[in-house]
């Protein structure tokens, strides 16, 4: 039965029916006086079968201990907003926003205004936004399996320390990013030759470690071939330049070969930083390319790509990558070929393992922050 309106409320329906929103009035008995057509619209419920009723009376009992509460907290503060739902005609839940404000009238009488805006369309994209999130979310975890799958195979193919007859080589590898770009090598040809190489690719991550995997391959091919240094940066130009060719990529790399008692080794670069050879006291001599980067130019190698050189008891060779070059100090200066020319000569005396922390420890005291570029090095006493 329909409860008497307040004369307030009778005048006040003209114009809450020009709203846009719902608008529900209840008294304190939660008795419905008045909705606007928009609730009806909204709900599908007439306004015939609501008036005179508790709209609680449409929630299941679980709902309504929720919509008690939604109520109790209007009444102490006076007003609140809230996400809920009202049920519809065909036994739906519709999303609203409802905003409750507890009045009370020149009689003392209480009453509650509540104004809900339809949020289904928001909900639905809030739901369609976490089923992408979540697809994402699996996706990323995929993709960080495959990575650090990848870095493992990246890491076993890394560079070992190892000692080869009277000849001692330590080496690193520390890519940027989980994986990276740049590779090394130490192999032994035969029992007469050990094989030193670094290779730098441009660009860091999963890129550049897919096309520093394909060079890795083919330069092991090439040095199993024990064909000389000179035409092995061809064949890696050429493979490179046929098959991947882009003006966005290169690589750099320095190749050594020293003979078994230590005393030669035949060396080529190709746009590298130089390598070093040190002996303990004295400056370091460098070892710089002869030929270009390699991957973007046919004739990047030089006609008399590799040179010979004699090696004396006692001296080490560093080769290295510009991840320990082309570093920065908090001024803005790079360390550059002369920075680290000055920490190997520095730590020349020390043991070769603790040479190679010191040298690094060096670049990381130098260098503001952490490392933006892959970093390999190989640091060999013959």
């Amino acid at each position: 039965m329909e409860t008497a309106k307040p004369e307030w409320l009778e005048q006040m329906e003209a114009v809450l029916e020009t709203l846009n929103e719902g608008i529900l009035i209840s008294d304190d008995c939660d008795h419905v006086l008045f909705v606007n057509s928009v609730f009806e619209e909204m709900t599908g419920i007439a306004r015939a079968d609501i008036l005179g009723r508790d709209p609680g009376e449409l929630y299941s009992p679980e709902d309504l201990l929720i919509l008690q509460e939604l109520r109790n907290k209007t009444r102490q503060t006076g007003r609140s907003t809230n996400e809920f739902y009202i049920p519809t005609r065909a036994g739906g839940r519709l999303p609203i926003l409802a905003s409750a404000r507890s009045i009370e009238d020149p009689d003392g009488r209480s009453f509650d205004i509540v104004s809900v805006i339809d949020i289904s369309e928001q909900k639905a994209a809030e739901h369609d936004l976490r089923t992408a999130n979540t697809l994402l979310e699996k996706r990323q975890k995929e993709i960080e399996d495959d990575l650090a799958l990848a870095a493992r195979v990246q890491q076993s193919l890394a560079p070992k320390c190892m000692k080869w007859g009277g000849i001692r080589v330590e080496t690193l590898y520390q890519p940027a990013r989980a994986i990276g770009g740049d590779f090394g090598l130490v192999t032994p040809i035969d029992e007469d030759q050990l094989n030193l190489l670094v290779c730098d690719v441009s660009g860091h991550g999963i890129s550049s470690a897919l096309i520093a995997n394909r060079i890795y391959s083919e330069t092991i091919a090439q040095l199993n071939k024990c064909g000389p240094l000179g035409e092995m940066l061809r064949q890696l130009n050429q493979m490179v330049i046929q098959n991947i060719g882009s003006s966005l990529f290169f690589f750099t790399l320095f190749v050594a070969r020293v003979d078994r008692s230590g005393r030669r080794m035949a060396f080529a670069g190709a746009g590298h930083p130089p390598a070093m050879i040190v002996k303990p006291g004295e400056e370091p001599r460098l070892l710089e390319s002869r030929s270009t980067v390699l991957g973007v130019l046919p004739d990047a190698v030089d006609p008399e790509p590799a040179l010979e050189v004699r090696l004396e008891a006692g001296e080490r060779v560093l080769l290295y990558t510009d991840g320990i070059t082309d570093v920065f100090n908090s001024e803005g200066k790079m360390l550059g070929v002369a920075g680290v020319r000055r920490f190997v000569q520095e730590t020349a005396t020390l043991p070769l393992h603790e040479m190679r922390n010191a040298i690094l420890e060096r670049v990381a005291e130098w260098r503001v922050g952490q490392s933006a570029d892959d970093i390999s090095l190989i640091l060999v006493e013959v």
